[in-house]
């Protein structure tokens, strides 16, 4: 999510100082409500000027490499050293600009990037939350296929739309809402078979918590990452459920941070280690401010 108001830019420098009084939560977890397990976080610098503004993620089988969306319609991919199985180090491999279906480059209001799925061809599907849309990208710095666009998505309000995007073992993809409850007071998610869109169920909103992102994970199980955001920090939770005929189904909370003891965690990709272990990794938007940090932090999941 962009941080496009004086208030929210006044918000985003008075939490980000809150979380540097806040030093004794700022490295460590505090998983008040659920069964995910700490691995490790790192914090990712680099000094280019698309840096920063991280919407989402996505690693590979094996953990080792990592393709990360900019809300700045930047794609980048990188390759991620480990030491005894945690972050310690990431290489930047390309950069690319995504591009219109015209072919230019996107900016501003258009450009605002937030959900990434990769496709078994290699493909990226990407959704934007200024104009709401999905596109395919056949690669990173091909022009934009803009899948069609229903009714529902152009009233959805802006920046506060597409922001999350998942893509299960049949290849079909789910979106969500950050902020757009339907008229039942619920979470409504459309899914994309290839042909047309549909809103096949909907999920619980619970406290305080909006949705920033969503996976499928290895086990076919659907995963949400949510954010609340106080004064104090950010707060993040991890949702999960099975998807059956019937909907969704199974819901558990898998972890809820305490204030302060993450960054603005926006990006969740869900894989499985050589031993079995499940594991999210989630990055941080830092809304390209200096107060506020890349991070990167892992955590064991439950199976």
């Amino acid at each position: 999510m962009r941080l496009r108001s004086a208030i929210k830019l006044i918000l985003a420098l008075a939490a980000a100082g809150c979380l540097a009084a806040a030093a004794y939560a700022a490295n460590r977890p505090g998983a008040a409500a659920g069964e995910a397990r700490f691995l490790g976080s790192f914090t990712w610098k680099l000094n280019q000027p698309w840096f920063g503004g991280f919407s989402a993620l996505k690693l590979s089988n094996d953990g080792n490499a990592m393709t990360v969306l900019s809300d700045r319609a930047t794609l980048v991919t990188t390759a991620i050293q480990r030491k005894q199985g945690l972050i310690s180090g990431i290489t930047t491999q390309q950069a690319h600009g995504l591009r219109a279906s015209t072919g230019k480059t996107l900016r501003g209001f258009a450009g605002d990037s937030e959900g990434l799925a990769v496709a078994k061809d290699g493909s990226r599907y990407i959704s934007f939350e200024g104009a709401a849309r999905v596109a395919r990208y056949l690669h990173p710095g091909a022009p934009a296929k803009v899948l069609p666009r229903p009714k529902a998505f152009r009233k959805l309000p802006p920046n506060k739309s597409l922001e999350t995007l998942a893509i299960d073992r049949r290849g079909r993809l789910y979106t969500l809402p950050e902020r757009a409850l339907d008229s039942q007071g619920q979470i409504p998610v459309w899914r994309w078979n290839g042909d047309r869109w549909s809103r096949p169920f909907s999920l619980p909103p619970q406290g305080g918590f909006l949705p920033v992102d969503a996976d499928f994970g290895p086990d076919g199980r659907l995963y949400l990452l949510e954010r609340d955001f106080t004064l104090f920090g950010f707060r993040s939770r991890l949702r999960r459920w099975d998807i059956t005929a019937a909907g969704p189904a199974n819901e558990a909370v898998l972890l809820q941070t305490r204030a302060g003891t993450h960054d603005n965690l926006e990006g969740l990709s869900v894989w499985r280690t050589r031993n079995g272990e499940l594991r999210a990794t989630m990055v941080s938007d830092d809304n390209f401010l200096p107060l506020q940090r890349t991070e990167l932090v892992e955590y064991a999941l439950p199976r």
